[in-house]
């Protein structure tokens, strides 16, 4: 991966909805060499795919927390089965295994602070292997940017 392929990257994280001719014209090559590229950084997975940035605001979904669960035990089937259901709740909209004493956090989106407590009480603290539960609230983003390439 060289400069251009960065540029490319760095493009279509602003901009996915670029065309092959406007990203060629901002990482300066022509289209067909571009177009190359890109199909490439797809192949190798640099480019895991393609979506909207929808605003939570917007759709309902205004209300974030920052859960952080400790499980029972750190063991492989009570790992998968805790990461095989976790996928399976909607409102779960990123989940990352962690070290230190605890073992995932876990970012979740509801309407509001009666719905999340539904969703704490009903579906997270059933995930198998669950110990503790910790939650705080999102306050507001203050960060959200494209990787630095």
């Amino acid at each position: 991966m060289d400069d251009i392929d960065r540029n490319i990257l760095a493009e279509l994280q602003v901009d996915g909805r670029l065309t092959v001719t406007e990203l060629a014209d901002r990482v300066g090559l022509t289209p067909a060499p571009c177009h190359r590229r890109l199909r490439e950084l797809e192949r190798i997975g640099a480019i895991a795919g393609y979506r909207a940035v929808v605003n939570p605001e917007a759709v309902g979904l205004g209300f974030g927390a920052l859960v952080f669960i400790t499980l029972r035990e750190a063991n492989k089937e009570v790992l998968g089965a805790f990461e095989r259901a976790v996928v399976e709740i909607p409102n779960v909209i990123q989940a990352q295994r962690v070290f230190g004493d605890l073992d995932y956090l876990v970012h979740v989106v509801t309407r509001d602070l009666a719905h999340f407590q539904n969703l704490y009480d009903e579906e997270l603290s059933a995930l198998p292997g669950v110990l503790r539960l910790s939650s705080t609230l999102v306050m507001r983003q203050v960060v959200d940017r494209p990787l630095p390439l």
